[in-house]
């Protein structure tokens, strides 16, 4: 696979200035009780999560655990990260396309269905991912778009932008990669 050439993945990985070293000057500051997302590191880390993390589609629970591992990186909100063992994978169906992180390796999409009902590309996962991220090789991520999604009893919102896929909860001080302006974070 041609992503996985050391050079190119040394070349996509030294693109990024903020590595949560320091905070850049627009920061906002932190509110007693929360944690800013430029002090997460780039590379990301992976965290396990204790907190109860519920995906509801409607009515319907599609996941619920505590075991999730958060992805936190310089600029993002978490990207949680649910075993398999506790989604309703009944609702999963293989998705076309993937894409790439310099992170994490190929990423592979989902679609969830249920009858007649069904959302397109709104999880994906890394099945084989790269070194560093291969606690992630049995889970799936969720985007908070299409879904009510709690995490420790708080509702989440989602990352801004139609690519990122992390959860926004009170606890987090941005900004966030994917709002305006944001391109070159």
């Amino acid at each position: 696979m041609p992503h996985t050439d050391p050079d190119l993945l040394a070349q996509a990985r030294a693109q990024w200035r903020w590595r949560g070293a320091d905070r850049p000057p627009f920061a906002d500051i932190p509110a007693p009780g929360q944690v800013s997302v430029w002090d997460f590191p780039r590379p990301p880390e992976l965290v396990r999560d204790a907190r109860e993390i519920v995906v509801c589609w409607g009515a319907l629970e599609v996941a619920r655990t505590r075991a999730a591992w958060a992805v936190r990186e310089t600029a993002h909100p978490p990207t949680f990260y649910l075993p398999l063992a506790d989604v309703d994978r009944s609702l999963l169906r293989a998705a076309g396309g993937g894409s790439f992180c310099e992170w994490k390796g190929p990423a592979r999409y989902w679609d969830l269905v249920d009858g007649a009902r069904c959302l397109a590309k709104v999880a994906w996962s890394y099945p084989q991912p790269l070194a560093g991220a291969e606690p992630l090789a049995e889970c799936i991520a969720f985007y908070a778009h299409d879904f009510d999604c709690t995490v420790g009893g708080e509702r989440a919102t989602p990352q801004p932008g139609g690519f990122y896929g992390g959860w926004i909860t009170p606890d987090l001080a941005g900004p966030f990669k994917g709002e305006a302006g944001s391109g070159g974070w």
